[in-house]
């Protein structure tokens, strides 16, 4: 999990700053929770989803096959 500061918002955006050495990246304001605003901490979790990327793979292949 990545640690992340609110720093502020900009119009849509949200300036979250990351990890300990607080990198600053802009992120869609409509994908936080509702009750989080400048100054509050959030953690967020990033995986790779092998679901979509089989789905999409297989997708793929039935299109080359057409």
């Amino acid at each position: 999990m990545i640690s992340a500061y609110i720093d502020r918002y900009e119009g849509e955006l949200a300036v979250l700053l990351l990890g300990e050495t607080m990198k600053k990246v802009n992120f869609p304001r409509e994908f936080l929770p509702a009750e989080v605003g400048e100054g509050d901490y959030i953690t967020l979790d990033i995986a790779l989803d092998k679901e979509a990327n089989e789905q999409a793979e297989a997708e793929a292949l039935e299109l080359l096959r057409d």
